[in-house]
């Protein structure tokens, strides 16, 4: 078999009705097809823009399924992708003719509070995750929108809140049950295939299918100091360049982010985002000298429970909106980037449009690049172009306006986070998001996936 070849599994050809019964009668989960009542509901993910029609969906009720499911997608030669969270800005969990393999109904959540650990099925949503684990008092870096499932952003290193004092998702990620290419299901942690735990603590999803992650847990005070600082556009060269200095000057218990918004009323804005993670009668204090600078419209900084900073950014990035991502890591954000992100920032077609600038510092860049597959481990920005609108019809224009700001500011950047790849970003980019880990990362990949069935997305190929 060439898991190569793909083809496609018509359910209302008589041929293929033997195949699909007996499917149907191995798995728990449910099996969808075009006709089915659910498919086109399971089949809709975050970005609108994506929009595939698998030829069958399985909505996997465990680990058995996830099995059953490569292997039939295998022993018919179908294109697999795999669906967690269903976040991805590229879209990739969902594929066109082929087999997607659903996860999102295992939904499972274990926290022990005495060995501060958690384990988590990979349907989990990072709010679903933090409501568990805040009962306890205890956390492990998320996502910076709640709406994202562990799974894709833990496998792609994991940017959050907590890196600078907790490291990423990935450095906090403890061991993995994993489904492999020929349906076996390994454990990977630090004692067990030490290589394959090494390659998807940041290699993402080109390993094998990930059915249980386990997670170390720190403690968190109940509330912490949090909120958006919103100033006028009239005032954001000198807000980009005093975020610069805060941020190089930051400690580990400070994060600090920077966006570039548009409030309801239509009013376009620059907005400083920041948290002190540490003790709690510090934070007024340590932020102060963010509260003080410049003459902002509102300051919303104040004592929020920690769960309500991981979902800071969910109204700016909501699901069911058509969307396009560029995205790059900064080392300087120099006068002259600060200039260029503003002249086309000014330009935006939609005002749903963002841009997101956030620091990587402390813990996160202590890690050497060698010792997980993420290897960007400098001290550094994640810059992220993300234009958002609602009408089709609209498409060229926006995707233009990014694409000219991206022709402008990619001089200045060097690498990308493999979770911010976009529909278009092609193995050239995929390389440079790992960087000098690549030739390792592909060792691995074809040890493990041989026949590259695991290629949706941002694919490490099995040789260079």
């Amino acid at each position: 078999m060439n898991a190569n070849a793909e083809q496609r599994i018509d359910a209302g050809d008589a041929s293929n009705q033997s195949a699909l019964e007996e499917f149907r009668k191995s798995v728990r989960g449910a099996v969808l097809t075009p006709e089915s009542p659910d498919y086109d509901a399971v089949r809709t993910v975050w970005n609108a823009m994506i929009d595939r029609r698998p030829a069958l969906i399985l909505r996997c009720a465990g680990a058995a399924d996830v099995v059953a499911a490569i292997k039939f997608g295998r022993n018919h030669s179908m294109l697999i992708s795999v669906r967690g969270g269903g976040h991805s800005a590229a879209g990739s969990c969902v594929c066109e003719g082929g087999l997607m393999i659903d996860l999102s109904p295992m939904r499972g959540i274990r926290v022990d509070p005495v060995s501060r650990t958690a384990r988590a099925e990979p349907g989990v949503l990072w709010r679903e995750f933090d409501h568990e684990t805040l009962a306890f008092g205890l956390v492990t870096t998320g996502g910076t929108v709640s709406s994202t499932g562990i799974g894709g952003l833990t496998l792609g290193g994991g940017l959050g809140w907590q890196m600078s004092r907790l490291g990423l998702t990935c450095d906090n990620l403890l061991s993995v049950d994993i489904v492999t290419a020929d349906g076996t299901l390994l454990t990977a942690s630090q004692a067990q295939h030490q290589d394959l735990f090494w390659a998807v603590r940041g290699g993402g999803g080109n390993f094998g299918i990930v059915v249980s992650f386990e997670y170390q847990l720190h403690p968190i005070s109940e509330t912490i100091l949090g909120g958006m600082i919103v100033y006028p556009m009239g005032q954001a060269r000198e807000v980009l360049r005093f975020y610069r200095e805060s941020c190089i000057s930051a400690c580990d218990n400070l994060a600090i982010a920077a966006g570039l918004l548009t409030l309801p009323d239509g009013v376009n804005v620059i907005a400083l985002i920041a948290a002190w993670l540490g003790a709690p009668d510090e934070g007024p204090e340590r932020l102060a000298p963010l509260r003080a600078f410049g003459s902002p419209m509102v300051d919303l900084v104040a004592p929020v429970p920690y769960g309500q900073l991981q979902q800071i950014f969910d109204a700016a990035v909501p699901t069911g909106m058509r969307r396009y991502w560029k995205s790059g890591y900064v080392a300087d954000l120099s006068n002259e980037l600060i200039d260029e992100i503003l002249i086309h920032a000014a330009e935006k077609t939609s005002p749903y449009s963002t841009v997101l600038i956030f620091h990587l510092h402390g813990e996160a860049t202590r890690v050497a690049a060698d010792a997980t597959a993420f290897g960007a481990r400098t001290t550094q920005w994640d810059f992220d172009i993300i234009p958002q609108w609602l009408d089709a019809s609209e498409d060229a224009t926006h995707l233009t306006w990014a694409r000219t700001f991206w022709s402008a500011v990619e001089p200045y950047t060097n690498g990308v986070y493999v979770n911010h790849l976009g529909t278009d970003d092609g193995a050239p980019r995929v390389k440079a998001a790992f960087g000098q880990n690549f030739a390792r990362l592909v060792r691995i990949k074809g040890k493990y996936d041989p026949d590259n069935v695991f290629r949706m997305g941002n694919n490490i190929p099995v040789s260079e």
